[in-house]
């Protein structure tokens, strides 16, 4: 019991840590990362010890309470990970998060899909490792069973295949700024397209 007291301390310093909006513990009871983080460590307790049924159902209603972060119970999660906003998160069965990981909405640690990890050796790892002091961008997916090495940075919107070293940056593009047309440029091209009308060339 003082064991579980201590690690709600610490998932509670964690948030008002990271979390420039919290700064109270008390205000961090009401952040959505709680429930689904505390639901997990139950779920995941049961499921290790063959109670997989029970285990579903309470990763099911976390999922619901939380406004969508969803953690299979099969799923190892590490000390203070923090999970900022929570919406759409998803934890596939065989991911393994490290410690002092920061996850933003709408990541996804999942599979590559059935027709490929139906192939694979039963009991194979299908879904990611992830190292300590990650931090995972709003958007970011990661698939397959590959490894993203400790202290790497993804960054909002990437799309990982394949294993990132040790403190890597990954990055995706950047959107690309299109120059709106000014009044005058945009009369001239009607123009232009009237005349091509009227002309017959089209």
């Amino acid at each position: 019991m003082r064991r579980v007291i201590s690690r709600a301390r610490e998932d509670l310093s964690v948030i008002v840590a990271r979390d420039p909006s919290i700064r109270t513990r008390a205000e961090a009871l009401l952040h959505p990362a709680l429930p689904a983080l505390w639901t997990h460590r139950l779920a995941h307790a049961l499921y290790i010890r063959g109670h997989r049924q029970l285990a579903r159902i309470l990763a099911y209603l976390a999922r619901a309470v939380t406004g969508g972060i969803e953690i299979h119970p099969g799923a190892t999660l590490g000390r203070r990970v923090f999970i900022d906003h929570g919406a759409a998160v998803v934890i596939g069965e065989t991911a393994e998060v490290g410690d002092d990981v920061t996850i933003f909405h709408q990541v996804t640690l999942g599979a590559v899909g059935w027709w490929r990890d139906g192939r694979r050796a039963p009991g194979a790892r299908r879904h990611p490792v992830v190292g300590d002091r990650v931090v995972l961008g709003t958007n970011a997916i990661v698939l397959g069973p590959v490894t993203v090495g400790d202290d790497a940075l993804i960054g909002a919107g990437s799309l990982v295949l394949g294993d990132v070293p040790p403190a890597a940056r990954v990055m995706a593009p950047e959107a690309e700024v299109v120059q709106r047309l000014s009044a005058a440029d945009r009369e001239e091209a009607d123009q232009l397209l009237r005349a091509l009308a009227t002309s017959g060339c089209w």
